[in-house]
């Protein structure tokens, strides 16, 4: 990707971009020349409250060092007020480049207490938001034949956290949601990857313990900021990001069982043999998937 990896002339929109992950995101990409949309209703931990004083201060900061922010005020959850967050990037800037759903609450109830209320509202930040954000931007990206797209996924959507049905539910759906624009986005140059945090923020600080102090959210934009940037050609994956370690978060599955005249009782006398680690398969696409099947029902063995 080069030696400087910058990003003048682009237009970059974060939302929850006032605290934490968001904040840094955004000082990140405008100290590279980006100018930012910094979206944050400055809602609480739980999604209650809410001022505009976190984003407002942010783009005092980045004017104040040379660079260019506008604040945005807009909630994420809904496709009417997404689409003003992405208008504010075309008002003032005449363009978007790059979409960083970075919004986020923290609910946490163990699963018999969970409440609508509670997952609501939890979906409308994480799911609903990058959803509606990122389809709002979609049809610009599509136009100009280039975009790029970082969700903010979690361990807890692909480990789960006791806890944490809401957020580990919706941190899953993005995942999904990640792989298909990968695909969707391909031929118009549009690359989406997702990026799993570790770091100590306002939602993670109690869970820390001693390693916090290395879990700064300064380890986590660099990963960001490569993953957005034009040269990057990587798309549809997943990358654990936390205290300088960044690797890539993959599904893999057993070879598993075969049986053409299958039955509950096989699966059952089975389940041992599933579950062992062995002749592990990394599958990538919906086509590679069924090949698998495909050379199993010819009597060959899958690769």
């Amino acid at each position: 990707m080069g030696d400087n990896l910058g990003f003048d002339g682009q237009v970059v929109v974060i939302t929850g971009a006032g605290r934490g992950l968001g904040r840094e995101h955004a000082l990140a990409f405008a100290e590279r020349g980006a100018s930012i949309v910094v979206n944050d209703i400055g809602i609480s931990l739980t999604g209650d409250s809410t001022s505009q004083s976190p984003a407002d201060e942010l783009v005092k900061e980045i004017r104040a060092a040379g660079g260019t922010a506008v604040a945005d005020f807009n909630d994420v959850s809904t496709p009417e007020s997404a689409a003003r967050i992405v208008n504010s990037a075309l008002e003032h800037f005449g363009q978007i480049d790059v979409v960083v759903n970075n919004a986020g609450i923290l609910i946490d109830k163990s699963f018999p207490n969970m409440d609508q209320a509670s997952l609501s509202k939890v979906y409308d930040v994480h799911l609903n938001g990058s959803f509606w954000v990122t389809h709002a931007a979609w049809k610009h990206f599509k136009e100009q034949n280039f975009g790029r797209v970082i969700m903010t996924t979690s361990v807890a959507g692909y480990l789960g956290n006791f806890g944490q049905s809401n957020y580990g539910s919706a941190k899953a759906a993005l995942i999904g949601l990640t792989k298909t624009l990968a695909i969707e986005g391909k031929r118009y140059g549009i690359t989406v990857n997702a990026v799993a945090p570790g770091a100590r923020t306002r939602m993670t600080e109690h869970l820390l313990g001693e390693i916090g102090d290395r879990l700064g959210p300064e380890f986590i934009s660099p990963v960001v900021v490569a993953l957005a940037h034009r040269d990057c050609r990587v798309s549809g994956e997943v990358f654990l990001a936390a205290g300088g370690r960044v690797a890539r978060v993959y599904m893999s599955q057993g070879l598993g069982i075969f049986q053409s005249d299958l039955t509950a009782e096989f699966v059952s006398e089975h389940l041992d043999d599933m579950m062992m680690d062995r002749d592990r398969l990394e599958i990538d696409t919906v086509a590679e998937e069924m090949q698998v099947l495909v050379d199993l029902l010819k009597g060959q063995n899958p690769h």
